[in-house]
């Protein structure tokens, strides 16, 4: 009987392989082997697709006449620094005794890409039976789960034509755009800068969309003029103390719809306020309670992280970036702590919801995390978990969300005090969806003066729920998430940030229990003193800068950034970008000087070099800069995987794209227009 080889994307996970198998392994040189099986490993990439000159050494040399590089057959090469690695994986795959291959490469697109490129190059014979092997996560029990239950690789042929599309795409726009701008305008940019040489203009598919996010962000926030306005607060007597309302120009009020205010609840100028204040002081010195409503709100936990939304968590919690947080989460995957982190999804899927018990009795062992998964179980939610919006089989493309695996908990010790921030914050948000929904007693108060009106709004915490994991975080982000995960749509909608600024976003004011139960026994047409007014100053913000967090959850929810609202529709669930790239993008965008990331608060702002950039594909690829653009290429990708579009009608798009707006550049002659745009950002970069 032949053997088994195991090859899977990092030795790390090759040895977790060989540990689940339980045989009597060998070390050899970039393998493992036993009587049975041969476990061994890439190291990341070890082929990568070739450079222009390979094709013909002509095109070392970049010239316009050579543009647009469309190769009929593509080519692809062994990576240098690796190419001991390959050549022994090479060997192994065509060994002779080998009967099947187990291709363990991480479960996804990437993943898929990793190891056709090796099985390309390494001519493994095509009658060879190859098995794909699909885990998320690194315990022995679902590694042996995915040997038992791995599929002919063929079935993932779909996800290996995206695989090897999405590598075209990024070659062709980076290879032509890159050389075209480049040729077209560098000498341009080099002499603006008085650089001794051109200047390489980079872009790509995904990183000047991100460009272009971060930078029109930079602009609204510039071109914001405040605007003050002054709100006027009354204080009302109740029972050896007093409450706060909020003056609005209601129908019925003197001042409804008048020009004198800005919006309902504040005046343009100081002194029309005092005015008003004045004629409230003529009705009299009490008020009256005309409206009382009160009522129970229930706040559901939220969904489970994925890496976005960790990614997201982290960077406004720990202040690290989110390739941080994508290496931390991967050293916990490694040692068996939590699932798969490259995932979009967000719930669990059904199969993974029915043995939730064996990740709750794990993590019962922990000692920080007995009494709550006593609570779990004594509220029983965990077993109806696979009926709640917390399992969803069609939310879920490669994986589900990110867990934890309730074991390798010894592991913890030897991670980073950071790394068991993050390990916390997954933990805390699985074990929520058992918990029951954390109460809120409300009372909404209405108080007339004469002819004006005052609100307020009160609430009190009356039953936890899902809240007790997070202590006094109650008011926290995990209570914002809704919010915080939504980009703009238009320049309009951040612009109002604060809360002075709409009244409909009026606070409510969180009493202790005594304090509440004041309030709650007031009723409507009671009179109460009016203990005085004063006259509050705020000003409308501009919009907030992107942290490295929220650029992330921007760039995954690219989809709402379109205003029309049939192609929003269209392309609802695809981003910019994977899960396993937005990081990297940031990364790349950072380090080639185009964006700055502030390493202690994680604010993103664009370089002078990097606008000059958005100047010049705005005068010249304009389509590069639009989100549906960018979000309708991966979704195309996304078509591609499940069958539903074919590798060639996606490459026949994606060639006329190419073609079309490099020769488009290579007609332009822009330049002095540039140059007076550049001169515009010098005010900014001084």
């Amino acid at each position: 009987m032949g053997k088994n080889v195991y090859i899977a994307e990092k030795p790390s996970v090759a040895r977790e392989f060989a540990k689940a198998l339980k045989e009597e392994f060998k070390n050899g040189d970039g393998f493992m082997e036993s009587s049975q099986s041969v476990v061994t490993w890439c190291v990341g990439h070890l082929v990568t697709m070739s450079y222009p000159e390979v094709y013909d050494p002509a095109l070392k040399s970049w010239k316009l006449e050579t543009l647009p590089f469309l190769p009929k057959e593509y080519r692809y090469e062994v990576i240098d620094n690796v190419k001991k690695q390959f050549e022994i994986v090479k060997k192994l795959l065509n060994r002779t005794d080998v009967e099947r291959i187990y291709v363990c490469t991480d479960s996804g697109r990437e993943g898929e890409y990793i190891y056709r490129l090796v099985d390309r190059m390494a001519n493994v014979p095509a009658d060879k039976d190859r098995r794909r092997v699909w885990i998320d996560s690194q315990t022995e029990e679902e590694v042996l789960r995915g040997i038992r239950e791995a599929k002919p690789l063929s079935e993932y042929d779909n996800l290996s034509d995206a695989a090897y599309l999405r590598a075209k795409e990024d070659y062709l726009m980076g290879i032509n755009f890159s050389r075209v701008l480049t040729l077209k305008y560098g000498q341009t940019v080099a002499g603006y800068l008085h650089l001794t040489k051109r200047g390489a203009i980079s872009v790509g598919r995904v990183m000047t969309c991100v460009l272009g996010m971060v930078v029109r962000r930079e602009r609204e926030i510039r071109s914001f003029v405040k605007t003050p306005f002054y709100r006027i607060l009354g204080a009302f007597g109740i029972d050896n103390g007093k409450i706060e309302g909020e003056w609005r120009a209601v129908n019925g009020s003197k001042y409804y719809e008048s020009p004198l205010l800005y919006k309902e609840n504040g005046f343009k100028k100081r002194e029309d306020a005092e005015q008003c204040i004045a004629y409230i002081g003529q009705s009299g010195p009490e008020a009256v309670i005309s409206a009382l409503e009160k009522k129970t709100e229930k706040k559901n936990p939220p969904l489970l992280f994925n890496l976005a939304e960790l990614q997201n968590e982290c960077s406004r919690r720990f202040k690290i970036s989110p390739d941080q947080t994508l290496n931390i989460v991967q050293e916990l995957y490694e040692k068996k702590l939590v699932t798969y982190p490259r995932t979009d999804a967000r719930v669990l899927s059904t199969a993974v919801a029915k043995e939730i018990t064996k990740n709750l009795g794990g993590l019962a062992k922990n000692p920080d995390y007995l009494q709550y998964v006593k609570d779990v179980k004594s509220f029983g939610l965990f077993e109806k978990i696979a009926n709640t919006k917390y399992t969803d089989d069609k939310k879920i493309t490669d994986h589900y969300a990110i867990i934890p695996t309730g074991q390798g908990l010894e592991a913890l010790n030897s991670v980073s005090p950071t790394a068991k921030g993050v390990y916390d914050r997954i933990v805390r948000r699985f074990l929520a969806i058992f918990y029951p929904a954390a109460e809120y007693q409300k009372v909404a108060i209405t108080l007339e003066a004469g002819t004006e009106s005052f609100f307020a709004n009160f609430k009190v915490l009356s039953k936890p729920g899902y809240l007790t994991l997070y202590g006094n975080e109650e008011n926290d982000e995990e209570e914002r998430k809704s919010t915080a995960s939504k980009p703009s749509k238009g320049k309009d909608s951040e612009k109002d940030g604060a809360e002075e600024d709409k009244p409909e976003a009026q606070k409510e004011e969180v009493l202790d229990a005594g304090m509440f139960e004041k309030v709650s026994a007031l009723r409507k047409g009671m009179r109460l003193p009016i203990n005085g007014m004063e006259i509050k100053e705020g000003e409308t913000k501009p919009p907030k800068r992107y942290n490295s967090g929220s650029l992330i959850l921007a760039m995954e929810n690219a989809g709402q950034l379109i205003e029309d609202e049939e192609l929003r529709a269209q392309i609802k669930g695809s981003g910019i970008g994977t899960s396993a790239t937005r990081a990297e993008i940031l990364n790349k965008l950072v380090k080639i000087g185009y964006l700055n990331l502030n390493k202690k608060t994680q604010i993103v702002t664009p370089m002078k070099m990097g606008e000059m950039v958005y100047e010049i594909v705005e005068a010249s690829v304009r389509s590069l800069l639009n989100a549906e653009l960018t979000a309708s290429w991966e979704k195309g990708l996304t078509g591609v995987a499940e069958g539903n579009i074919s590798e060639q009608e996606y490459m026949q798009k994606l060639e006329g794209y190419v073609s079309k707006w490099t020769n488009g550049v290579k007609a332009l002659s822009n330049q002095d227009y540039l140059l007076a745009r550049f001169r515009t950002l010098e005010p900014f970069y001084k």
